[in-house]
């Protein structure tokens, strides 16, 4: 039985794709809460090309699910909700009226509820 779990450096650089398989970019890293051990964001790595003018996004972790058959992850945001999303401020990982109105524009419950 293959395992449930995987590790954090096994996750980085691990490709994203959109349900209908446009590549959307590859994790760069996670945000883990220190406290709960939740993982509350995967920031994805989007555009550029080789690296160069890269944006980098979270995305709420709730919105990826592992698909074996692509050996990559999937969500149902697309490239434009993606660019759309509230800007991060300074501090972020920290402000919590920054993450509720970030996860309300993605429909999805903090992770911290």
């Amino acid at each position: 039985m293959a395992s449930s779990t995987i590790s954090s450096r096994d996750v980085n650089g691990t490709a994203v794709y959109s349900p209908t398989g446009d590549h959307l970019g590859q994790i760069d890293h996670l945000m883990i809460d220190k406290k709960s051990g939740t993982v509350a964001y995967a920031v994805l790595g989007f555009g550029g090309f080789l690296g160069l003018g890269e944006g980098h996004h979270p995305v709420p972790w709730q919105k990826l699910r592992y698909d074996t058959e692509r050996n990559g992850f999937v969500t149902d945001l697309t490239k434009d909700q993606l660019e759309g999303a509230p800007a991060r401020t300074d501090g972020w990982q920290d402000n919590r009226d920054w993450a509720t109105s970030f996860y309300g524009y993605y429909g999805v419950a903090p992770y911290w509820i």
